[in-house]
């Protein structure tokens, strides 16, 4: 048995999981880059971006596409703004102390979790993709020395997977341009590297970090409105995005957007890959025994900084 077209389609499996989380990541990145706030909810943001998937695109029964594109954009729009509400009323009037912060994003993730559980229900339900053409993938072999296009059973992907992986790229694109090239995202970085600095400079530092911290939410409800048709949403799913978030930015290094990325992709890949061939379980226990190396070896990360 030829394993490469198998190896292909774990990949392309892989790519998927690793372009929603390299979105999810870089969001909790963000936060903690510009922020230095752990934000222990930002899988309940995502789980809340699913679940307003579904509903919106309930709402307008029988045209798909129009309803999961309405989600597209109004989902992350509301969740940011939840998020920035939560910063303004919450964090601010705590000072963004370190301890202090990590036991109000845990009441908030219950509150969100629970809240949910209220009006959602406990069951899991799917939202129809605007678009699924399934697609064969070919494999080459070699006959006779000639190399030989041919289609292997099973071995294909649909055009939703592969948007998705566009889609996440693109924005990955633009929070680049939007950090790099961007009046507001030079305000973010001064704010990130010096806030009395930035301060003293006039910056409205608590706004900086409002908008921020619902970009950073914002982020991982649009990976969930990418990821739910290929999932389904419940109120439980926040989990795994949030632990497999934390061992992506804590292994491309803290605050680090390209390191998140290329972790992200890193451990989408393999996530994917093992857990085709073995067991997803097994790809979690690599991902932290990677995490434990990193920490022992490199605690600032694969691109983090190593601070003074």
């Amino acid at each position: 048995m030829d394993i490469g077209p198998y190896l292909l389609l774990a990949s392309l499996e892989g790519a998927v999981t690793a372009a929603v989380l390299a979105l999810t990541a870089v969001g909790l990145s963000l936060v903690f880059g510009v922020m230095r706030v752990v934000n222990v909810a930002h899988g309940e943001f995502f789980m809340l971006g699913a679940v307003l998937a579904w509903w919106m695109s309930s709402q307008i029964a029988g045209h798909a596409a129009l309803g999961f594109a309405v989600a597209l954009v109004v989902v992350p729009l509301l969740v940011g703004g939840l998020a920035a509400l939560a910063d303004m009323t919450i964090l601010k009037r705590i000072s963004y102390d370190p301890e202090r912060t990590i036991v109000a994003t845990i009441g908030i993730l219950y509150i969100i979790q629970q809240v949910t559980l209220m009006t959602y229900g406990p069951d899991a339900r799917p939202v129809e993709p605007p678009f699924n053409t399934r697609l064969a993938i070919p494999w080459i072999e070699f006959v006779e020395g000639r190399p030989a296009l041919y289609w292997p059973w099973g071995l294909s992907t649909t055009t939703y997977k592969l948007g998705v992986i566009a889609a996440a790229a693109l924005v990955l694109i633009g929070v680049w341009a939007l950090m790099a090239r961007s009046k507001i995202g030079l305000i973010m970085r001064a704010t990130q590297l010096d806030r009395d600095m930035a301060l003293a400079f006039g910056i409205p530092v608590e706004r900086v970090y409002a908008l921020v911290f619902g970009l950073g939410a914002a982020l991982a409800a649009l990976a969930a409105v990418l990821i739910v048709p290929i999932q389904q949403a419940h109120y439980l799913m926040g989990g795994d995005p949030l632990l497999l978030s934390f061992i992506v930015v804590i292994i491309g290094g803290l605050g680090s957007l390209p390191g998140t990325v290329l972790a992200a992709i890193l451990i989408g890949l393999s996530d994917g890959i093992i857990s085709v061939f073995f067991s997803p379980t097994l790809a979690k226990i690599l991902a932290t025994l990677l995490v434990a190396l990193v920490l022992v070896f490199r605690p600032q990360g694969l691109f983090g900084v190593r601070r003074a």
